[in-house]
C-alpha cells in the first residue's frame, strides 16, 4: 500500500520529497492523478503505507503544506485519508 501526498506545485512537491528523504523515508514525486487533482496541474509525493505516521510528523514539523493525502484501492481509484 502507498499513500499520495498531493502539492499545490512541483516545487511543493520537491520540498516535501527532499525533506522526507533527508527524514530516511522514501519519496517518489509524480504528477497526481487526474481523479484527485482538483485543477489537472498538481503534483504528488509518493511514500509507503508503514511510513505515513512519520511522514506527517516530518510534514508538521517542517510546516509543510499539502493538499490531501489519498490512499490507492486496488482498482477502485484513490479515495482521500481522513486524518
Amino acid at each position: 500500500m502507498s499513500y499520495l501526498i498531493m502539492c499545490r506545485s512541483l516545487t511543493y512537491a520537491q520540498r516535501v520529497a527532499n525533506t522526507l528523504e533527508r527524514a530516511g523515508i522514501p519519496a517518489r514525486i509524480l504528477r497526481s492523478p487526474a481523479e484527485i487533482s482538483p485543477k489537472g496541474c498538481s503534483y504528488s509525493v509518493r511514500v509507503g503505507g508503514q511510513s505515513l505516521s512519520r511522514t506527517l510528523t516530518v510534514l508538521a514539523q517542517k510546516k509543510l503544506p499539502y493538499l490531501g493525502i489519498y490512499v490507492g484501492q486496488r482498482g477502485n481509484g484513490y479515495r482521500e485519508v481522513e486524518l
